[in-house]
């Protein structure tokens, strides 16, 4: 049993650093730091086991020059991983240097490097039946940790081993909902080509058919019904190019959402002869980390980024404007993105009657804000351009980044 308010506000300490931290690393520096500090010890130390049940330092405090110096003598077995990895370190124990691999040496060639290192203790990290890794501790001479010093110890791996597993499943839980978020975002764009192509196709053939019916008299009619029909298959060409390219491309792969949106101005503006403006407002308020664009999902990512590809690609297209400007801001726990544009503008009530003449822009950047539980605004008015605006609402925290293992 613990049996001093000292031992209980250790592990309140301990249990408190490992609820804090995010970082598995961070988290086992601070246990390390405190369990040393508070138990009088010299360092330690903490093995893991990486998904293929390798071991590998993840975390060392003050380690002795002897060891600190010469990296290859933190690496492969030993006695205690060997003891822990055969399934008989089944509590924490005292482990002195005679039978210890690492320190052996040290003690044999009196290394004063080794700090005089002679004693360490292996404390297990489960979680249940499964094995996590081993902490270790060492003290100077031959001090050897009471039993009540080694149960709380024990205690304090099980709480490791518990934090672990919690960031475990938080990255797990992470990585499923990106791929989810992918495979419903392929399936979207697989909807939108069809969607578009069946009612591309549609226009085509009913321009071919006025052109057929018209054609043994009024032909000056049918030629341009007949070209009418070109422009469609011109026009749902480059939509299927288009909307093919957004299947394959992956921009927010290897990059922040403000730095993607940034690479597809830069993109854009090497294409066309319209000027072309890209604004970042980063938090900057209460709470905030300055700077630093708030956590997403990946799904929330991948939404806004595609509303203003499809924003910039309706005003080249469409507007005639000789500037427009893309602003990503952040304000008030809310991600503001807008696509402006100085050009011809268009009423916004006749919004269903562009996508039965086949523009679906509109449509689709709607629904995409519908389904991020975003709010769209839509501004405009003939001849005097168009404003574009999502308003997202995020707590801070949409999305846990966990590099635990």
């Amino acid at each position: 049993m613990l049996g001093s308010n000292r031992e209980l506000a250790i592990l309140y300490t301990i249990a408190g650093q490992l609820n804090r931290k995010v970082d598995v690393r961070e988290a086992l520096q601070e246990v390390l730091s405190q369990v040393t500090r508070l138990l009088g010890l010299k360092t330690g130390w903490v093995w893991l086991l990486d998904r293929e049940g390798r071991p590998f330092l993840a975390a060392a405090q003050s380690l002795p020059p002897y060891l600190a110096d010469h990296p290859e003598r933190m690496t492969g077995r030993c006695l205690c991983l060997d003891t822990f990895l055969g399934g008989n370190l089944a509590s924490a124990a005292n482990i002195n240097v005679l039978r210890c691999s690492r320190l052996r040496n040290a003690e044999r060639e009196g290394d004063p490097s080794s700090w005089g290192l002679r004693f360490h203790a292996s404390v297990p990290i489960h979680v249940g039946e499964v094995p996590l890794g081993v902490l270790n501790v060492a003290s100077e001479d031959w001090r050897e940790l009471h039993s009540s010093e080694l149960q709380l110890l024990h205690i304090i791996g099980d709480q490791i081993g518990l934090a672990i597993q919690r960031a475990r499943l938080s990255a797990e839980h992470t990585r499923a909902a990106a791929r989810l978020a992918t495979i419903e975002e392929r399936n979207r764009l697989a909807r939108e080509i069809h969607d578009t192509l069946a009612q591309g196709l549609a226009a085509i053939a009913l321009q071919l058919e006025t052109a057929d019916a018209l054609l043994p008299t009024q032909p000056e009619r049918a030629q341009t019904a007949i070209r009418r029909a070109l422009a469609l298959a011109r026009s749902n060409l480059e939509e299927a190019r288009r909307s093919v390219m957004d299947l394959r491309a992956a921009p927010l792969q290897d990059h922040t959402l403000p730095e993607a949106l940034a690479l597809l101005v830069k993109r854009l503006q090497a294409e066309s002869e319209t000027r072309l403006q890209y604004r970042y407002e980063p938090p900057s308020g209460p709470g905030e980390e300055p700077g630093r664009f708030p956590p997403l999902s990946p799904h929330c990512e991948a939404g806004l980024y595609r509303i203003a590809q499809e924003a910039l690609s309706n005003a080249l297209r469409h507007a005639a404007a000789e500037q427009i400007t893309l602003t990503l801001a952040v304000r008030d726990k809310m991600i503001m993105l807008q696509v402006q544009d100085d050009g011809c503008g268009f009423d916004p009530d006749r919004a269903r009657e562009y996508t039965r003449e086949g523009h679906f822009g509109l449509t689709g950047m709607s629904e995409r804000a519908r389904l991020l539980g975003a709010r769209i605004s839509i501004e405009s008015l003939p001849g005097a351009g168009t404003s574009i605006s999502v308003y997202l609402p995020y707590q801070g925290q949409e999305q846990e980044r966990s590099p635990w293992l």
